[in-house]
């Protein structure tokens, strides 16, 4: 599995390409009524650079009204990380004055697979931007954030092939008081995921996520270790929605969840993409609809068996 779509709708507004130097945008007399995607085609015999791009994008649309803003192609995967947009965005925070939701990395397979992606240090954006709500990030290769107040952010999304423990921890140790929703994928180790248990621990005692509802930590290889972590977490109790699809959980994961605190106060909880028996399966769903918690346990997978070895993958990696 991997990302074949770019995003068409981003902080409840439909995604609009800005295009390229041929591109008509009279029709769109509110700057604010769409999420602006910039992004370049790299390769042919002309490319436009995504400085110009950017330029022509700030020549264009008035910056006051923009809310929301989607990053996709800034130049060659393996090539430039994505400082140059962080650097772009800040020199324009004054006319942004608007922005609520910024997206960093829509970028799909057929232009690069997801652990292709450089970022880099993204905390700027946080700090430029003391009013935004939304932030997503896809790729977690050279990504680093350090830990920061932030007083508005009311959606995380890091979404990545592997996710390095020292961004992990930076998310831990960050205060997000209006924090509602928390999206982390944290990978294989084959592609940078080294974040354990430990450098979750912030966010799975919650107190400097008063506000965290909506919690996902997702495609893990380690899902088992997640789950039994989560399952005896200070925060548990105050969610209402818990994704745990896309990794590796198994029967082991699945019995800490039972063993763990009461799941009741759940309305949802994702387990989609998963290694379980089809006996835990069911023992899984009637526990869940004993309590009244919509439990989702599609797309179960099978181990993979080589020289006598079994192997059990999450999702995306690569």
């Amino acid at each position: 599995m991997t990302v074949h779509d770019h995003l068409v709708q981003f902080h409840r507004l439909p995604v609009r390409d800005f295009g390229g130097p041929e591109a008509d945008h009279a029709e769109v007399a509110d700057h604010g009524a769409v999420a602006w995607r910039i992004a370049v085609e790299p390769y042919g015999d002309d490319p436009e650079e995504f400085t110009d791009a950017f330029q022509r994008f700030t020549e264009v649309v008035d910056l006051t009204q923009v809310r929301a803003l989607v990053i996709g192609q800034w130049g060659e995967a393996y090539e430039q990380d994505s400082s140059l947009v962080a650097e772009l965005l800040a020199g324009v925070k004054e006319r942004l004055t608007a922005l609520r939701a910024l997206f960093v990395g829509d970028l799909v397979m057929e232009e690069a697979e997801i652990s292709w992606i450089e970022q880099s240090d993204l905390t700027v954006l946080l700090e430029a931007f003391p009013q935004l709500e939304e932030l997503g990030i896809r790729g977690g290769t050279k990504l680093a954030l350090r830990p920061v107040r932030h007083e508005a952010l009311r959606s995380l999304t890091i979404e990545t092939g592997g996710l390095p423990g020292e961004v992990t921890q930076a998310v831990s140790d960050s205060d997000f008081p209006a924090l509602e929703s928390l999206t982390l994928w944290l990978g294989q180790e084959n592609y940078g995921g080294t974040t354990t248990p430990e450098n979750l621990a912030g966010i799975l005692a919650g107190t400097r996520l008063p506000a965290l509802r909506r919690l996902a930590l997702q495609n893990a290889d380690e899902q088992d270790a997640v789950a039994a972590a989560l399952a005896t977490a200070p925060v548990l109790p105050r969610l209402l929605s818990l994704d745990l699809s896309l990794g590796a959980l198994t029967d082991t994961g699945a019995q800490a969840l039972l063993d763990g605190q009461s799941l009741a106060g759940l309305k949802e909880l994702n387990l989609s993409y998963h290694y379980l028996t089809e006996e835990m399966e069911r023992r899984f769903e009637a526990a869940m609809e004993a309590i009244g918690v919509e439990v989702d346990l599609s797309d179960r997978q099978e181990p993979e068996e080589y020289r006598g070895q079994i192997y059990r993958y999450s999702a995306i990696g690569e």
